[in-house]
């Protein structure tokens, strides 16, 4: 079992409670399994503000559409522009603002074909007790949410 992440002094903590008191985006996300690997694509429209969970492992990413402003704790603050490739570390968790309408992939190495089981597997637990609050509801993660591919 995994030790659950507290990070309630994180600026990306008080960032997500700021943000659940604003009118909410749904992200349109698509769930894509091949033999041995998970591709999650999601399409965040411009003036979209997401943070990400906390990934374990390391895996690519590729933006094939638009401009985004990255910051997080092991990159600092930049801003991509599609075509981009690049490596998520573990122990990232990111603040990201579409700059234009995005298309940003993930591709994650595993014979699961479970949303929810990989989820345990590639994201760390983490207490959203402070989201929870402020929006005055149990919090789900827009990662789980799909669309027909």
């Amino acid at each position: 079992m995994s030790e659950l992440v507290q990070t309630k002094d994180s600026i990306l903590d008080e960032l997500e409670t700021a943000m659940a008191k604003l009118p909410q985006v749904h992200l349109e996300v698509k769930h894509i399994f091949t033999d041995g690997l998970y591709v999650r694509e999601i399409y965040i429209p411009a003036g979209t503000i997401v943070t990400s969970a906390i990934h374990k492992t390391e895996h690519p990413f590729v933006i094939s559409q638009g401009e985004i402003m990255v910051t997080s704790d092991n990159e600092g603050s930049v801003v991509y522009k599609a075509p981009y490739t690049g490596v998520t570390k573990p122990n990232t968790r990111r603040a990201l603002k579409a700059l234009s309408d995005v298309i940003w992939t993930t591709f994650h190495v595993t014979n699961e074909t479970d949303v929810d089981k990989i989820g345990e597997e590639i994201l760390a637990p983490k207490d959203n007790s402070h989201i929870e609050e402020a929006m005055n509801q149990k919090f789900l993660p827009e990662w789980r949410k799909t669309l027909p591919v």
